[in-house]
């Protein structure tokens, strides 16, 4: 993350995400395989580093080795395979969702993970600062239900983040900006897709 400074001085935080170049791997379509999709592969790499069948999969697109490959759902028909894909089909003001996986925490507790309060910090406590509580009733329903919040591993899964707004593009250097924090550590693998719920705007408040 960094920030940059708009047109009237306001401070804008921003997240710099190298976006390409990537490659058209395969397109799949209804006839063939029940469902349009398009693969794109992202990631040069020494061809020895790959697989025999992966290295196949590619050259056979004409393509370089590639590290990974996605899917994308939906037809495209003004994408073909071996084209190149970099930032320009970004534009700026564009609305996206960003896709990657949270930072793993390892094992932690209620009140790190879930945000509980704890325990009261008197009346005769002393063990029970940070512990989760009642986690359930007795003969009935007799267990505990499921989805229950409780310690257990942190962090670690695919997370989403919703309607960010594209600022900045550079196609020659593949960057794109967006507007705020987006899920992972510094140099994660993320997916950056078209927004698939726009935002809705509050209406306005008149008064009398």
């Amino acid at each position: 993350m960094t920030q940059i400074f708009s047109e009237d001085g306001n401070v804008i935080p921003v997240t710099l995400i190298e976006a390409g170049p990537c490659y058209v791997v395969q397109k799949k379509t209804k006839e063939i395989d029940g469902y349009n999709a398009v693969q794109l592969g992202f990631g040069e790499l020494d061809e020895r580093k790959i697989t025999k069948p992966a290295l196949g999969h590619l050259e056979k697109a004409g393509v370089p080795s590639l590290r990974h490959l996605a899917e994308f759902r939906g037809s495209d028909d003004d994408l073909e395979v071996g084209q190149k894909v970099d930032a320009g089909i970004f534009a700026v003001g564009q609305l996206v969702d960003v896709i990657g996986t949270s930072k793993g925490k390892g094992f932690a507790g209620v009140v790190k993970r879930h945000h509980f309060a704890g325990g009261l910090k008197t009346h005769g406590q002393s063990d029970r600062h940070r512990a989760p509580g009642s986690i359930g009733a007795g003969t009935t329903p007799g267990r505990v239900f499921k989805g229950m919040r409780m310690a257990g591993r942190m962090g670690g899964k695919r997370v989403t983040a919703s309607n960010l707004e594209v600022v900045i593009i550079d196609p020659d250097r593949n960057l794109v900006a967006v507007k705020g924090a987006v899920p992972g550590a510094k140099n994660g693998l993320v997916i950056v897709k078209e927004a698939r719920k726009t935002r809705k705007t509050r209406p306005s408040k008149s008064g009398n």
